[in-house]
C-alpha cells in the first residue's frame, strides 16, 4: 500500500472488495472517515483502505455493524482528525400501530412477538377510534 496513494470511491471499493454503495454507506454510518478534499477533488487514501479492510474483516468474523462501530470508536481519540467529533448513533425500529400512532423501540430492547405486536396495534386502532367517536 502506497502511503501517498489517492483513490476514487470506485478504486477504493475495488481494492476493498465491496461496492461503491457500501463505501458510501460506511462513511455515512461512521465506519469509515469521510473522503478528503472537496467537490470533484474528493478522494480516499491508504488510511481509508486500511480502515475499510478492517471493517470487512470484522464483518467476515460475524460481528454486527454496531459492534464494529463500538470497536472502531474505542480507539484513541488522538487518531481522529482535529475538529471532528464522534457522533453517537443508536438504532430504532419504528412500528405504525394505528393511523397517526407510532411506537419507536430501541435496538437494545427485544421486540415482542408478531402476535403481541398485532394485539397492541389492534388495541390502538380501537382506542383511537373510540376517542374520535367520543369527540363527535
Amino acid at each position: 500500500m502506497n502511503a501517498d496513494a489517492r483513490y476514487s470511491v470506485g478504486e477504493l471499493a475495488d481494492l476493498g472488495g465491496v461496492t461503491r454503495r457500501t463505501v458510501r454507506y460506511y462513511v455515512q454510518e461512521g465506519l469509515l472517515p469521510p473522503p478528503l478534499g472537496v467537490g470533484r477533488g474528493r478522494h480516499y487514501d491508504s488510511g481509508h483502505l486500511t480502515c475499510l479492510l478492517r471493517v470487512k474483516a470484522m464483518q467476515e468474523e460475524g460481528l454486527p455493524l454496531t459492534e464494529i462501530r463500538r470497536k472502531l470508536s474505542s480507539k484513541s481519540a488522538a487518531s481522529q482528525a482535529p475538529g471532528i467529533e464522534a457522533v453517537s448513533r443508536s438504532a430504532w425500529t419504528r412500528l405504525a400501530l394505528a393511523p397517526g400512532v407510532e411506537l419507536h423501540v430501541s435496538s437494545e430492547v427485544r421486540l415482542p412477538s408478531p402476535g403481541k405486536l398485532g394485539d397492541l396495534a389492534e388495541w390502538c386502532r380501537r382506542y383511537f377510534r373510540k376517542e374520535e367517536e367520543s369527540e363527535e
